[in-house]
């Protein structure tokens, strides 16, 4: 069990576990889950770190997308944000790079889920470790994660 299931079990919210073979060359977690699981990539989502200043945040958009960081600074109320360090991203959540997931981080930090979410049913966001999805209702991601939806990607 890793942190983010054990968070969805906690709470009673109804989601489904996928495992696959992880293919360590893979670049691109995400697209790699798609293909692996069957998924169309439009709902399959990665979990991403940026920062501003002392503040960091959490962005989760498609994985065939990418995360506009302005659109997130304005969301978040930020002059400007940038990505995150590899390192900070892994002590602050907890989970390693590629197996980051949006919930059970080691803090909850203000999230954002690019609004795209919301035209599926279930969406499909890393389970904490590389090979390792949770198929879950957007709307109890946001729950669980005291997030909010808008358009943050392109």
């Amino acid at each position: 069990m890793t942190p983010a299931i054990n968070i969805a079990k906690k709470k009673k919210i109804k989601f489904k576990v996928h495992e696959y073979e992880h293919d360590p060359s893979a670049e691109a977690y995400g697209k790699e889950a798609a293909e692996k699981l069957g998924v169309a990539p439009e709902r399959v989502f990665k979990t991403l770190v940026a920062g501003s200043g002392r503040d960091l945040f959490v962005a989760v958009v498609p994985v065939m997308k990418m995360l506009d960081l302005k659109l997130l600074a304005k969301v978040v109320k930020v002059k400007k944000i940038a990505m995150a360090d590899v390192q900070l991203v892994e002590r602050t959540t907890g989970y390693v790079v590629g197996g980051v997931s949006p919930l059970g981080q080691k803090k909850l930090l203000p999230t954002v889920i690019d609004a795209s979410a919301e035209d599926f049913e279930t969406i499909y966001v890393s389970g904490g470790k590389r090979g390792l999805d949770i198929e879950l209702a957007p709307q109890d991601l946001t729950g669980l994660l005291r997030a909010s939806f808008a358009a943050i990607s392109r």
